[in-house]
């Protein structure tokens, strides 16, 4: 079964309901970025996140989550398109460290200090957006939901779960994220998270019943309506026409300085792995292309 997001709505208004499983999309990309142990889990609930972001866009606009901290994952980036496309990368695919308490230390590999940064593209006649918050627990989901509440005024809760196979390949990934609209009440909203509280953990209930498992489990008796469900999948934006805008971006003499000393340029998309090599006449084209003088 294809992974998906569910959206659902309790039939009073005011709770908005999103879940994801993103299993296939989290063991995929772990693949691709050669992560650790430690660093499957962080990038896979990373990767739940963005799915989750995602779904909150309209059509043709695009979200981006980047978390900076002071671990030796350095960094993490994911990025979602309204369509469903999912991708993400760490900058330090190869950093792990130890369980915490019986608990991956996702936390410890992002490092205490930091910040998410959430970037918007609101597509045709939209102006971009970024907030910035201070990491507060490190932990992707309490940082997303600190985000969400403090910087776009909307009460949010976040749950992300992942979980290894024996093999170290991905077994579960998935979330949801609560949000309470201007007309919620309050009863309902003690009634939800009385059942985020008591839920059981995530890979548990996704492995039995997917997304809609998690749903029915966050509503319990309040009555609710699905609203939709979509697939969410893997897609690089990458392209030969996009690198060469990159390198165009380094300017005149950078580009001179590569043909000169290599004789040719390998540029290898952070997100595929895929890589791109320009031939020296190759980067001949491009400095012609540039404004910039060569320097005296």
């Amino acid at each position: 079964m294809a992974d998906q997001i569910v959206r659902a709505l309790c039939l009073s208004g005011g709770i908005r309901v999103l879940v994801c499983d993103a299993a296939s999309l989290a063991r995929e990309i772990c693949l691709l970025q050669q992560t650790s142990a430690t660093a499957s889990i962080a990038l896979s609930r990373g990767l739940a996140a963005g799915a989750l972001m995602g779904s909150l866009l309209k059509d043709g606009q695009r979200t981006a989550l980047k978390f900076e901290g002071n671990g030796p994952l350095r960094k993490m980036i994911v990025e979602a398109d309204s369509d469903g496309a999912v991708r993400g990368c760490v900058g330090n695919p190869a950093a792990d460290l130890e369980p915490s308490n019986g608990k991956w230390n996702v936390a410890g590999l992002i490092g205490r200090a930091g910040f998410l940064t959430v970037s918007k593209d609101l597509g045709v006649g939209g102006q971009p957006y970024q907030g910035v918050v201070q990491l507060v627990s490190s932990e992707v989901g309490e940082d997303l939901a600190y985000y969400l509440t403090d910087s776009e005024q909307t009460p949010t809760a976040v749950g992300l779960g992942a979980t290894l196979a024996a093999d170290g390949q991905i077994a579960a990934c998935g979330g949801f994220l609560v949000q309470a609209l201007p007309k919620a009440d309050d009863t309902v909203i003690e009634k939800i998270l009385g059942q985020i509280a008591g839920l059981p953990a995530l890979s548990a209930l996704l492995e039995e019943g997917g997304a809609g498992r998690i749903v029915q489990e966050l509503f319990g008796d309040i009555p609710y309506t699905i609203l939709e469900s979509h697939d969410i999948f893997f897609r690089c934006g990458c392209g030969q026409d996009k690198v060469e805008r990159a390198l165009l971006t380094l300017g005149r003499n950078e580009l001179e300085d590569m043909k000169s000393k290599d004789n040719c340029a390998e540029v290898t998309c952070e997100f595929c792995r895929k890589a791109y090599r320009f031939e020296a006449a190759e980067l001949e084209a491009l400095i012609t292309q540039t404004s910039e003088r060569p320097a005296s």
